[in-house]
């Protein structure tokens, strides 16, 4: 029984990208997509396919093109992502964005969909169909939570569990597909792929709301200015719990501090970091966080594998939400 370790699962991965073949002309076409995929972060999405699918069965070779597919499409959505968010870091470097123009990051894009759907014919023929269709779903809610989080942008007030839904659909989503397309290649039942489909759903709110707290919590060595969410008037999990909790005073401040032009970034961020303090949003998205956390591991306990088989993925949950730094 080979149960590989998530270092090792990285591995595996890392050297299948590096095979990855691309033309070389035309040039701006195909190597801003190269820039986008050789800084990958932690290639969560991948080994969480491989990791599925070691859960059960061995070979995970076999789930390499379906784990190519999910990587290229997250980063995918990264490049589009930037254009819309004006964004001219990520992951400590300038996006592709910044560095290539509007125009070339939506083409390069472009071509990297179509290049996850290039490596979803290397998934063997008896389960392309389910896989395929896991994969449209994820990829059609990862665009919906996205509309939904611009859509919030100029919405005064958005409720929690408005909130909720869009990062389920927005961030969870593609950790769920990614694990649940791990899970069917490898021959799970339809009732363990559900429960790994909720698992992971809850893993991907928790690493949300981690993400959340860390912008303005953090530290800035985690490759973006602490504060952004902030300073854009960010309708994030801090924000809205803080504005249901908030006195009418105190509300006003936090949607309008963000607009003031009588105060430098650095007093904008401590303005608005003073009342969730006060009203102790950190330690509330905190709560939250544990309890996805908690609830995701539970879930493992009830699959049809030996025990000792949810090692590796609990030990993966725990540490995508022990990142502070």
């Amino acid at each position: 029984m080979n149960r590989y370790t998530n270092t090792q699962l990285l591995e595996i991965f890392e050297r299948h990208l590096s095979q990855l073949s691309l033309p070389d002309d035309p040039s701006m076409l195909y190597n801003p997509i190269r820039y986008a995929l050789d800084e990958g972060g932690k290639r969560m999405r991948p080994v969480l396919t491989l990791l599925a699918y070691n859960l059960f069965a061995d070979d995970v070779e076999r789930a390499l093109p379906a784990a190519m597919a999910v990587e290229i499409f997250h980063n995918f959505t990264l490049l589009h992502d930037d254009i819309m968010d004006n964004a001219a870091m990520r992951r400590g470097r300038p996006s592709v964005y910044a560095k290539w123009g509007n125009n070339v990051a939506i083409l390069s894009g472009d071509v990297m969909l179509i290049e996850a759907y290039k490596h979803l014919q290397g998934i063997p023929q008896e389960h392309l169909p389910q896989v395929l269709e896991r994969f449209n779903t994820m990829a059609s809610q990862v665009c919906e939570g996205q509309q939904y989080d611009m859509d919030f942008e100029t919405r005064q007030k958005v409720a929690v569990v408005e909130y909720m839904n869009m990062i389920e659909l927005k961030t969870a989503a593609l950790l769920a597909g990614s694990m649940t397309i791990g899970a069917t290649l490898a021959g799970a039942s339809e009732a363990d792929v559900q429960k790994i489909y909720r698992a992971a759903t809850e893993v991907g709110l928790a690493f949300q709301l981690q993400d959340d707290l860390l912008d303005s919590y953090g530290d800035e060595r985690l490759g973006k200015k602490i504060g952004g969410d902030i300073l854009e008037g960010k309708k994030t999990y801090l924000m809205i719990i803080s504005l249901s909790h908030a006195t009418e005073e105190q509300r006003e401040v936090l949607r309008s501090t963000h607009l003031r032009t009588d105060l430098t970034d650095e007093q904008k961020i401590a303005t608005v970091k003073a009342i969730y303090d006060e009203l102790g949003a950190p330690a509330m998205t905190e709560q939250q966080i544990n309890m996805r956390i908690s609830r995701a591991i539970a879930i493992l306990d009830t699959l049809d594998v030996p025990a000792e088989r949810t090692t590796q993925l609990r030990e993966y949950f725990e540490s995508l939400v022990g990142r502070r730094r």
